[in-house]
């Protein structure tokens, strides 16, 4: 087989764009038909550009997303998909509500949830089995990256994030789709991912570099002050009003004289692509678009209040604000801790006090407010919506299935079934995707796997999931191992 070295996709009409593992196969059989190299290559980049043009549903209909992301394991039973005539250790404290979908129920937790899931589809067959994936760190980091990793320790936790981890999603998406305004490209908030003290983790660009790591705006407080999105503090976006845009221009042309004389120092740096960062950062001081986006006190008192007073329903309503002003990525994390009491999703002891007046009711107000709020404002078209969970919560409770301990009222991790959301950007509106069996225990029909679900984001960014990246030791690596469930879009 012929091997050409250089950078992929260098020399055609997408460089951003790498190839594919299925195209690199293809290549070692091209003698057989006879077809010289050039003839080949010319017939691949007609076979791209074909692709890119006709992807199939959904394909490239997406210009930014919002990842909700429910670290800590939300219970399927106990939100949206409840069972009926089930034993009543499986059956949720909660009693089931119609929504706007004949035959299609809920709990009463989401009563708001249930009068607009005529916009969104939900996937009852979230699933995988877990490798050493039990507890959450290990399963967010799949989850984020589509990747295991190899250095799981016996609670499935894993070591602190590093440079050779594989990228978030969201960095791969803004590297291979940078945004086209002057407006921070991934904006992370309003707190890390974290499972005890592994911070971060599934959270970086990890080998593409910082370059492309999110933006992280986590306001000042612990994670039961619901009020600390009033203290969004952006200073390192502001320009100061001695400092005129015409003379940090100015300086910008001065730092590049000087590094021209300085090739040994940018050679030195290179890998940590600080040019890239200096670029952004002084485009965006300059524009004062991204201080403007996180100025959520501009909005009326019935649009924050339709999203929830709370850090998590303000965080949402900063995402709208957030897409709607240019950003690519946004990924809303839940609130608390994953591994954590209180609002946390990890019931583990407690689940009907805590869901009821804690976690639910957040939940509820701010995800179908998102969902309205983008509706009525025509961004729903071109916005993705995805919420997720690295997990459901076992069929049974009070029953021990990562080790851990559960009262009579707690459910345990379980991988194995659970539901996720996604809207917008051609999205089946009203619809269900997959079934779980009678307890909610596994799929009974269409299972997907969270690989499957990041395929289907960069699917509808109008990316290939098979892509292929490179990681720190310039080996290669797709996006993702796995395909697009194109059926989910219209």
């Amino acid at each position: 087989m012929l091997v050409i070295p250089g950078q992929a996709g260098k020399d055609m009409c997408d460089p951003h764009l790498g190839v594919s593992r299925r195209a690199l196969l293809r290549v070692g059989g091209t003698g057989l038909f006879g077809l010289s190299l050039g003839q080949m290559l010319g017939l691949k980049a007609q076979a791209n550009d074909s692709a890119l043009a006709t992807g199939g549903p959904g394909w490239n209909k997406a210009k930014s997303i919002i990842l909700v992301y429910l670290q800590g394991g939300p219970s399927h039973l106990d939100l949206w998909d409840p069972k009926e005539n089930v034993p009543d250790n499986v059956r949720s404290a909660f009693a089931p509500i119609s929504t706007k979908l004949p035959g299609v129920k809920f709990t009463e937790i989401l009563p708001k949830l249930a009068q607009v899931n005529d916009k969104f589809t939900l996937i009852r067959s979230m699933s995988y089995t877990p490798n050493g994936l039990f507890n959450h760190t290990a399963a967010i980091y799949q989850m984020m990256t589509g990747y295991t990793t190899d250095k799981v320790s016996p609670s499935g936790q894993l070591e602190p994030p590093s440079p050779k981890d594989f990228p978030n999603f969201g960095s791969n998406i803004i590297r291979l789709k940078p945004p086209k305004e002057q407006m921070l490209p991934f904006v992370m908030l309003p707190r890390p991912l974290q499972e005890s003290n592994v911070v971060g983790k599934g959270g970086t660009a990890g080998f593409l570099g910082k370059a492309y790591d999110p933006y992280t705006l986590y306001p000042d407080g612990d994670d039961m002050d619901m009020a600390k999105m009033e203290r969004i503090r952006i200073d390192d976006l502001q320009l100061r009003p001695e400092v005129y845009a015409t003379r940090l221009e100015r300086r910008a042309r001065l730092r590049e004289q000087i590094n021209s004389l300085m090739p040994r120092m940018d050679e030195a740096v290179a890998d940590y692509k600080l040019g890239e960062y200096y670029d952004q950062a002084l485009g965006l001081i300059i524009s004062g678009r991204a201080r403007e986006a996180f100025a959520i006190s501009t909005e009326d008192d019935a649009t924050r209040d339709l999203y929830g007073r709370n850090t998590f329903g303000q965080s949402l309503l900063l995402a709208r604000r957030l897409v709607e002003a240019g950003t690519r990525v946004v990924e809303v994390v839940w609130p608390k801790v994953a591994n954590s009491d209180n609002h946390s999703w990890d019931h583990h002891v407690g689940l009907t006090d805590r869901m009821k007046k804690q976690s639910g009711p957040m939940f509820d107000a701010g995800l179908s407010g998102l969902i309205t709020d983008l509706d009525q404002r025509g961004l729903l078209n071109e916005t993705l919506v995805v919420a997720v969970g690295e997990f459901g919560r076992s069929p049974q409770k009070g029953v021990s299935t990562s080790g851990n301990g559960n009262s009579a009222d707690g459910r345990d991790h379980w991988p194995y079934c659970y539901t996720a959301m996604v809207a917008g950007a051609g999205i089946t509106p009203g619809a269900v995707y997959g079934e779980s069996d009678k307890t909610a225990s596994a799929p009974s029909k269409s299972p997907v796997h969270p690989a499957e679900l990041l395929a289907t984001i960069y699917h509808s960014f109008g990316i290939h999931p098979e892509t292929i990246v490179y990681n720190h030791l310039n080996q290669p690596r797709e996006l993702v191992k796995a395909q697009a469930i194109t059926s989910l879009f219209v």
